[in-house]
């Protein structure tokens, strides 16, 4: 993983940059940011350079004899301690080194994934992962060999908040007294789980969510998802492009002209185009239903941002920001919470089974009311 290869997020890469070329790289960083996120992507991009042969003033070169294992994840230097469990090809000593292959296959399809879908991807079923005190014994015999070819020997240790107790100690012991020429990349989604202790002894990076724009380049370029499907999915990812990658597959129609449509009907009284849109509505099937009406309160919530200051929405497409115009005129203080609500509604019981035309139905007629509330 080349700097290169991840959208956004520049000062966090010249942060990281900068911290090798000024020879202050700390022994134990902590990449810390939400499931989806570039946290897992910056410590790899970061391992990559430090190891690189050939340092160039933005990146790693990707040419050299070390950058080429490294993006293939098998520098003899670059080692990973990651959440496992017995599966039916392991069953016993369920140790990081045994998943090794599978390790490698799933990172390289995508860094932005998250532990549920490592889980499966191993065949664990329901069991849950997690890093175990047998971990930490055949950590503590990996750091004390030196480096076999790059200046460093490199530690990712992915989400260190699932650790054993036992082996949480000892990784506190390593970062209390380091060994020579070792780092520690902790890439962890919830710091309020690890021992204050550690994350007090680690360098912590805050990795941001990315952007909507960000999200919508990212599908446009890995997926080639069209513009008008693209924004759509960005707006339910909330920056998470795990989430994103598998939204894209799932969403089948038009969500905006949809919603536009289900708007005007309601604030029309058009109770009989309400009706053939319940039925649109019950063939979407549940995900869409579910992913529908999302997007629905995610728009909605850009109207009333909009309503009070519009620079407050940074961005959105001409057709929807000339809706979102139109429409923040008819929500006011005496609807907004309501129509909002109404809309919870409807997600909360499409989740729990409803029938879908009948909470369609209902939830118009209950908007319609509410549209012309002054």
């Amino acid at each position: 993983m080349q700097f290169s290869q991840i959208l956004g997020h520049q000062e966090a890469k010249q942060l990281l940059l900068k911290s090798v070329q000024h020879n202050h790289v700390a022994h134990a960083q902590l990449f810390l940011g939400q499931e989806g996120s570039a946290n897992l992507a910056l410590a790899l991009a970061y391992a990559t350079y430090i190891n690189c042969e050939n340092k160039q003033p933005n990146d790693s070169c990707g040419t050299c004899g070390s950058c080429v294992k490294m993006n293939k994840l098998v520098h003899p230097d670059f080692n990973f301690v990651m959440p496992v469990t017995t599966t039916k090809s392991v069953s016993k000593e369920a140790l990081s080194s045994r998943f090794m292959n599978e390790w490698r296959e799933f990172v390289l399809a995508s860094p932005y994934q998250g532990l549920n879908d490592w889980m499966q991807h191993i065949g664990a079923e329901n069991k849950q992962g997690i890093i175990s005190k047998e971990e930490s014994r055949q950590l503590v015999k990996l750091v004390s060999l030196k480096a076999f070819e790059g200046d460093y020997k490199i530690v990712v240790i992915w989400l260190p908040e699932l650790m054993h107790s036992a082996a949480a100690n000892a990784l506190l012991k390593l970062l209390e007294e380091p060994p020579a020429k070792t780092l520690f990349l902790l890439v962890a989604q919830a710091s309020e789980k690890l021992l204050a202790t550690i994350t007090s002894r680690t360098q912590i990076m805050q990795v941001r969510n990315f952007t909507e724009q960000e999200v919508i380049q990212y599908l446009q370029e890995k997926y080639n998802t069209n513009s008008d499907v693209a924004y759509q999915v960005a707006q339910l990812a909330e920056g998470n492009l795990n989430a994103a990658a598998k939204l894209t597959s799932e969403i089948s129609s038009d969500y905006f002209s949809f919603f536009t449509d289900w708007m005007r009907n309601c604030y029309s009284y058009k109770f009989a185009e309400m009706i053939d849109m319940s039925d649109k509505f019950q063939t979407l099937g549940r995900e869409n239903q579910k992913n529908f009406l999302l997007y629905a309160l995610n728009l909605f919530r850009k109207v009333m941002l909009y309503g009070v200051d519009a620079s407050l929405v940074t961005y959105l497409p001409p057709a929807e920001l000339d809706f979102v115009q139109k429409f923040s005129k008819v929500i006011t203080g005496a609807n907004a919470e309501q129509l909002a609500e109404e809309l919870n509604q409807a997600h909360y019981h499409i989740e729990r089974n409803a029938n879908p035309k009948m909470v369609f139905v209902d939830s118009s007629i209950q908007i319609a009311g509410y549209l012309r509330v002054n």
